[in-house]
């Protein structure tokens, strides 16, 4: 089964290009050459990202093999298979990584588990509910993102793949 989904890196600098070429290229199992272009919100730093087709899984892959680069800024989509969920990973060097499971229509579907724990540490003054809520969103994550996303003038496109 092939899986298929977009690795977008947001920012990283330019000596680390071909490294991160090479990790999802090891992921991957085939060679990968990005189209590097400014990163208009850091200066300095570079953007590109990579439509990929390959096992189900591969972005949880990538991800992996970059989360421990602290200059890095990326995220990794897999569309749903047959069997499996989509997902989106984001990373930031501030606040790791965030992972959500995607739905059909493109929102993020929070597991049982993971809303019972939020309203347990709630309830007990841990924390506050939209607090925990927000991250179970990745509300920080599309925030730190987000100016890194836009890119500046003149960005490509991205078409989005219809749900099957």
């Amino acid at each position: 089964m092939t899986a298929r989904g977009v690795f977008y890196v947001h920012s990283a600098p330019p000596a680390l290009s071909p490294h991160i070429e090479w990790a999802a290229a090891g992921v991957l199992g085939v060679p990968v050459s990005l189209e590097w272009t400014d990163q208009p919100a850091a200066p300095g730093t570079l953007r590109a990202e990579l439509h990929w087709e390959g096992r189900p899984g591969a972005a949880a892959g990538i991800t992996s093999a970059l989360r421990s680069w602290k200059l890095v800024r990326f995220e990794a989509t897999e569309d749903p298979t047959p069997g499996t969920d989509g997902v989106r990973f984001s990373f930031t060097p501030s606040l790791g990584v965030f992972s959500g499971v995607i739905g059909a229509s493109g929102d993020i579907m929070v597991p049982e588990d993971r809303l019972r724990s939020v309203m347990a540490n709630a309830a007990v003054g841990k924390t506050t509910l939209e607090i925990e809520l927000d991250r179970l969103l990745g509300t920080p994550w599309d925030n730190e993102l987000e100016p890194f996303r836009r890119a500046g003038d003149g960005a490509p496109v991205r078409w989005l793949h219809a749900a099957v």
